[in-house]
């Protein structure tokens, strides 16, 4: 059972939550809105009990992310892929299937107090997560199974040396990706 708060964007993706996870304790920034008497509520919270982000895999998701970040680092954080995220054009946690919520809170990150320069961008040449036609499509396989959601080449080396995942963990998921174990 997951024990800390979870903060997602809106009622909805709240609700979405409770029924993939159960009674978990969520708060909603409605969107864009999150005031800084929130932010203080969520700090508070995060030195209680814990608080993992879920926000929606968009810039506006992004943000808020970004702006807790700032406000409460020692928060952790869960992602969802776009494509898993979107239902009729809308990009939302409370459009992905209850089974997809369940598989992201199994990869929970945690941002290093340092971020690591463990990987480079030659290393995602090296494996073709840049610079080939399925680069954005091998990131997305990757980023689910590693948990750290998909995004831009940028974005997703500032992830991996982000939240210290391993060469040893890279590698092994990216052969994992690679013959079929797909998250």
């Amino acid at each position: 059972m997951i024990k800390e708060l979870i903060v997602v964007e809106g009622k909805n993706d709240a609700h979405a939550v409770r029924l993939a996870l159960g009674e978990v304790d969520v708060i909603w920034t409605e969107g864009y809105g999150l005031t800084k008497k929130k932010l203080e509520f969520i700090a508070e919270m995060a030195n209680r009990q814990g608080v993992i982000v879920f926000t929606d895999p968009d810039t506006v998701g992004e943000q808020i992310r970004n702006r807790i970040r700032a406000h409460v680092p020692q928060a952790k954080h869960t992602y969802l892929s776009r494509k898993l995220a979107t239902k009729q054009g809308d990009i939302g946690v409370e459009n992905a299937a209850l089974h997809e919520i369940r598989r992201a809170f199994a990869h929970i990150q945690e941002d290093k107090e340092t971020p690591s320069e463990e990987f480079t961008i030659e290393d995602l040449f090296l494996v073709g997560l840049v610079g080939v036609a399925q680069a954005g499509e091998n990131r997305l396989a990757l980023g689910r199974k590693l948990g750290i959601g998909d995004s831009n080449a940028k974005q997703f080396l500032h992830r991996l040396n982000r939240f210290g995942i391993s060469r040893e963990e890279f590698f092994k998921a990216i052969e994992e990706v690679r013959h079929g174990e797909r998250s």
